[in-house]
């Protein structure tokens, strides 16, 4: 092979290379990036949880969209933080929310840029018994379980969430267990600026427990290359 076909070859190897590296660390980054979310949600880190969005991000959850870093905000600052802790942000006396992410499946785009992720949601809630405050109708101990089917994207170098969409599968009390389906957060029925608290745009609310709902997935299947439905 004359050297300048020996060059050239040499060089989309490298190149083939570097592209192949630079997917594995992004897959890492996004991976990662998902489960501090997590970390974050834990303990009620409510401003961090949305610093990881894009300004133009949307977060799906129950019924409702919510658009952008305003949208987000309302979620998770001026529903979730006044709810689950008062206003405060941070870790809130006899409070528990764990949100256990595992078995996260990430996929980068061919433009090395955009990347989806598929993540098992487990979630243990409640209060301890010396907390006095309660939030009328949530229980003191409940599971729930979900599936995040999210979008990711590049931005400045640094991986944010583009898309978040939480499908909440079931609840139930802790006592009952999973043989009963509880739901503790009814439908969304207002949209921003009706509801301070709202999203930008509500959808129909998907069933669940005892519905065994199957999220698509954003992935082929592995061995036939075929969608699975």
């Amino acid at each position: 092979m004359p050297a300048t076909e020996t060059l050239q070859a040499m060089q989309q190897h490298i190149e083939r290379l570097t592209r192949r590296i630079d997917d594995l660390e992004s897959a890492s980054a996004v991976r990662s990036l998902q489960y501090k979310y997590g970390y974050y949600m834990d303990k009620g880190y409510y401003n961090e949880t949305v610093d990881l969005f894009s300004d133009n991000a949307e977060i799906r959850f129950l019924n409702g969209i919510y658009k952008g870093k305003a949208g987000a905000h309302r979620l998770y600052c001026d529903w979730f933080r006044d709810l689950f802790a008062g206003g405060h942000n941070g870790p809130t006396y006899g409070f528990l929310l764990d949100h256990l992410l595992v078995q996260g499946i990430v996929d980068i785009a061919p433009d090395g840029n955009t990347a989806k992720g598929r993540f098992r949601c487990f979630m243990q809630g409640g209060y301890h018994e010396t907390r006095k405050e309660r939030i009328p109708g949530f229980p003191d101990q409940c599971w729930e379980g979900g599936i995040y089917e999210n979008e990711y994207v590049r931005e400045g170098g640094v991986w944010k969430i583009k898309l978040l969409n939480y499908n909440m599968l079931w609840q139930a009390n802790y006592a009952e267990g999973w043989a009963h389906s509880a739901v503790h957060l009814p439908p969304l029925s207002k949209t921003y600026p009706d509801d301070p608290r709202g999203p930008d745009e509500l959808v129909e609310m998907q069933k669940v427990w005892p519905h065994t709902r199957s999220v698509p997935f954003h992935y082929n299947h592995p061995v036939t290359g075929r969608p699975t439905v």
